[in-house]
Parts: structure tokens; sequence; C-alpha cells
């Protein structure tokens, strides 16, 4: 005779993995929530006030908020498509797309900012191309968005895409027989269904863009009222007092912890 096997019973809910599980995670924590604590309680212990108004300080945060939100409506608009495309076409040079999507995400941000001059400075692969139309992109503006888009929209393209092909083809098929076309299948059906991971993909990428310091200094300069966004200003002011940098890195904790726990709230409807 088989012997008949054993269900193997499930663990409770509230019940404790136990302490070599928890010590270990116990040392990570500490070393991510030690200096988060400290920063806030360093902050809320000076008069931090008057650092919090000075002009460079309005200015650096009006800019990281401006630039931060143009990159993600561009990575909306053009990112969105993409990850389209990644997720519904099978075309011959697909993996090599999808890594080259992904390659900022793991690229140090020093060889993004190098690889942007490389391109688009005045000595760049289309350098000569933009002297002759009058155009500079380095040291201005423009060259924030530009840095920021490239290191943040591959965030919420990897997450567009995740989204668009967790859907059942099946859909797409049945609208498609009915006469729908692609484009109104995409804007009917695929974006809502995907919107939830389209909405996390837009707050990473919105996160990081905020964030962003090493490729905006080498491609856009640290030139106050210009370029010079909020990480750039928590340097320069670390060099000149510790007063701003505290104020600014706080308000960079403050807006990040809020969009994180938005997209954690996000995940918890997706699991219901």
């Amino acid at each position: 005779m088989r012997s008949t096997p054993r269900s193997i019973p499930r663990s409770k809910k509230g019940d404790s993995p136990g302490w070599k599980f928890i010590l270990p995670s116990l040392v990570l924590l500490g070393l991510i929530g030690l200096p988060i604590l400290a920063l806030a309680w360093k902050a809320a212990n000076i008069s931090i006030i008057p650092f919090a108004f000075t002009e460079s300080a309005i200015s650096a945060l009006k800019l990281s908020l401006v630039t931060s939100t143009v990159c993600v409506v561009v990575s909306i608009l053009t990112g969105t498509p993409l990850a389209y495309i990644q997720a519904h076409w099978s075309f011959r040079g697909k993996a090599f797309l999808d890594v080259l999507v992904d390659l900022p995400i793991v690229l140090p941000p020093s060889v993004a900012g190098i690889a942007l001059l490389m391109a688009f400075g005045r000595e760049g692969l289309f350098g000569d191309w933009l002297n002759i139309l009058g155009v500079s992109i380095p040291f201005t503006t423009v060259a924030v968005v530009m840095a920021q888009v490239f290191v943040s929209a591959p965030f919420l393209v990897r997450s567009a895409r995740i989204g668009f092909a967790s859907i059942d083809p099946q859909l797409d098929e049945a609208a498609k027989v009915e006469g729908a076309s692609t484009w109104h299948v995409f804007q009917h059906i695929m974006l809502p269904l995907a919107s939830r991971a389209l909405m996390t993909g837009i707050i990473l990428s919105w996160t990081r863009a905020l964030g962003e310091f090493g490729a905006t200094l080498l491609f856009a300069g640290n030139l106050e009222g210009k370029t010079q966004t909020m990480p750039l200003a928590i340097y320069v002011g670390f060099e000149q007092g510790l007063g701003i940098a505290l104020v600014l890195s706080v308000v960079l904790l403050a807006v990040s912890f809020v969009l994180l726990v938005v997209l954690r709230r996000l995940e918890l409807q997706n699991q219901h």
C-alpha cells in the first residue's frame, strides 16, 4: 500500500519566524533606519527655519519640482508606448532592447552623465549638428531634465511593461475580432487594466528624478537658479554649513516617504 503524503501544516499569520530570521533582519533595519532617524532628530534639534527660506534653497526646491515633473511627463508620453511594445510585440532584437532600456538602472550616475556629454556635448557625437542649429544643451535646465529622464524613465517603463504583460492576451484578441483598432484597445482596455502598474512606475520614476545627483552634476553642472537641483544644493550646503543641507535633506526625505506610502497602498490594493 502506498503511504498517503502528509499535508504540510501552514504557518499562521501571527506565528513568529524565529530569532534566526529576526536577528539578521534587525541588523539591516538598523543600518537603514538609524541614519534616517538621526537625520530627522538633528533637523528637529537645530533652528532650520532660516535656512528653509533662503533664496538658494527655494530656488533649488522649485527647480527640482519643475524638472522632475517635466521628466515624468516626458517619461509617460514616451515610456508607456515603449513598454506596450516590449510587452506585446515579438521581434528580432527584442532581448537587446529590453537590456538597453534597463541599463540606466544599474549604471553609475557618473557614467550616465559622461554618456550624455559624449552624445549631446559640444564635442559629442551629435555636437556638430547641434552647433549648426545653434543649440547648446549641456549646463542648461534642459540638460537637467534629460539627465533625469535618462536615469528615471526605465523605472516607469519596467513597471508598465510588467503591467501590460500581465493582461490576458485573449482580451486583446476578442476586442480586435469585434473590430476595435489597436489604439482603441490600448486606450480603453490596456491602459485601465495596467493603470496601477503604471502609477507605480510614475511614482518610482518621479522619486528617482527628484533625487538624481551624479548625471545632473556632470551633464548640467551646478548653476544656482538654472541647474542646481535639491541634491546639488545639499552637496553645496554641506560644504558651506550643515543647516541648508539638513533642510533640503529632510524635505527630500518627507517627499520620498509620502510617495512610497502611496506606492505601498497601491501594492496592497493589487493584492486584494
